[in-house]
Parts: structure tokens; C-alpha cells; sequence
């Protein structure tokens, strides 16, 4: 299992919700998660303005100041799939399924270290975005 730094995957599932509430685009399908920076790619149908691209940064700053908890617990395969998208759970992933919980803003099957509080993750800021071909990236960093 790769190493994921607690802060920055935190951060990954704030802006993964972020994303679905506003643009109900769903979670990444794909991201690279590393300390110093990081990114998520969507299926999305165009590019972010400046303004949508300073509502989302502003949504994720919200919820990892309003010093949410995060929790875990672990749910059967058939609970997980009626309450989170299971779609990424490999077939042999078992019966016994992790759910992270950000306060009750994200509720997701996740097997990565976390934060205990968002307010540990710091300053959210998107770093730039690309679109091409039906994909929107986004690279974010954490400022302390």
C-alpha cells in the first residue's frame, strides 16, 4: 500500500465531496497523492472559470476550518454498498469495509491515513487546473 500523507488525503476527500455537491460530477477517477502536491481528475464536460475555481477553494476552506472530526468504522460489504459508492473496492476487498467519515460532509470506503480533525489539514489552494478530451484536473497544495 503506498504511503499517503494524513493532511493531504484528508484534503482529497473535502474536495472530492466539494466537487460532487457542486457539479454532481462524482469522486476522482483517478489521483496522485503526495506531500507537496497533489491532483484529482474528473469526468467533467469543461474547463473552470476563476470564479468557480475560487468557490470550490473557498467550500474546502470552509469545511477543514470548521475543525470537523474524522472518523472510521467498519461496515459490512452489503452496508457499505447501500451507503457509499463502492465502485473502486477491488473484488476481493472481503467483507469488512472501512468507512472514513468527515463529519457529515464525506462518507467514504478508504483504506489511507487521515487526519483526527480537519482543522490539522491547513490552508487548501488549487494550484492550477487543466481540461481536455471530457477530463478536469486539478493540482492543489497545503499551506500550513
Amino acid at each position: 500500500m503506498k504511503k499517503y500523507d494524513p493532511r493531504m488525503h484528508s484534503a482529497e476527500h473535502i474536495l472530492n465531496q466539494t466537487m460532487d455537491r457542486m457539479y454532481r460530477c462524482g469522486r476522482c477517477f483517478n489521483a496522485h497523492i503526495e506531500r507537496k502536491k497533489s491532483k484529482c481528475d474528473y469526468h467533467f464536460n469543461k474547463a473552470l472559470s476563476p470564479a468557480e475555481i475560487e468557490e470550490i477553494q473557498t467550500r474546502v476552506n470552509q469545511i477543514i476550518e470548521s475543525d470537523l472530526p474524522v472518523n472510521e468504522r467498519f461496515v459490512t460489504r452489503s452496508a457499505a454498498e447501500d451507503q457509499c459508492n463502492v465502485d473502486k473496492l477491488p473484488a476481493d476487498a472481503g467483507d469488512r469495509i472501512r468507512i472514513v467519515s468527515i463529519g457529515d460532509y464525506d462518507h467514504c470506503p478508504c483504506i489511507g491515513p487521515h487526519v483526527t480533525s480537519t482543522a490539522e489539514i491547513g490552508k487548501f489552494k488549487i494550484t492550477s487546473t487543466a481540461f481536455d478530451d471530457g477530463i478536469l484536473r486539478i493540482r492543489y497544495k497545503l499551506e500550513n
